[in-house]
């Protein structure tokens, strides 16, 4: 289960449409805005569930807050969260802003610079974008967790085979921009820890979340 290719699935035309005309954008942009954000955000959450607490808190926080429904109605959310300014609302399975605190922390403009970058948005487009994206991405971890009958051991593969099936399957040099770029501070100071992953994948991630949790 590839959920990168889950995440694209989700981006039917008419809700690229409705993310790009609120942004002020084309829709290939969003596309590859939104493939930058789905990449940095499974890459946090890969990281996550490379240490024990990480994968628990994670998995309790799915069981909790992430069945999966918030992407039964993706035009009615994406619209709605629109046109409160990005900002989500109070449920948790849609409060974007905190799920981006939990998975980047304080990286999220960084991580929104790199992004803009690679897409040619501005930043602001990309902030706007991000809150409005991860709740996508928890509610397909969710719904995968669910229908898979997934442990905490099937949680863990699925999503580092997920972020390393994306560096390989033609969003390589986005993840490296994204990832590496925000990274860069971070190898200053330290060396990558490697993941179990391991890779290029594993020693970015080392490097950007080695510090969290």
């Amino acid at each position: 289960m590839d959920l990168m290719q889950i995440l694209q699935s989700q981006l039917s035309d008419d809700v690229l449409g409705q993310l790009s005309d609120q942004i002020g954008a084309d829709k290939q942009q969003t596309a590859v805005a939104a493939n930058g954000i789905f990449a940095t955000l499974l890459g946090g959450l890969a990281n996550n569930a490379s240490n024990e607490s990480g994968l628990s808190s994670l998995a309790s926080a799915l069981d909790r807050d992430h069945d999966g429904s918030v992407l039964d109605d993706l035009m009615g959310i994406v619209g709605g969260m629109m046109q409160g300014g990005g900002e989500a609302p109070a449920a948790k399975a849609m409060n974007g802003a905190g799920i981006l605190g939990h998975i980047l922390g304080d990286r999220q403009e960084v991580a929104a610079q790199q992004i803009s970058q690679s897409s040619g948005l501005n930043i602001g487009q990309i902030m706007k974008l991000m809150p409005i994206l991860a709740p996508i991405v928890m509610g397909v971890l969710g719904r995968a967790k669910n229908s898979g009958g997934l442990d905490l051991g099937g949680l863990a593969n699925i999503l580092m085979g997920s972020a390393q099936n994306a560096q390989s399957g033609g969003f390589g040099d986005l993840i490296g921009s994204v990832l590496g770029g925000v990274l860069s501070g971070a190898q200053q100071q330290q060396q990558p820890q490697q993941q179990q992953g391991g890779g290029l994948f594993g020693q970015i991630l080392g490097g950007l979340f080695g510090g969290k949790r």
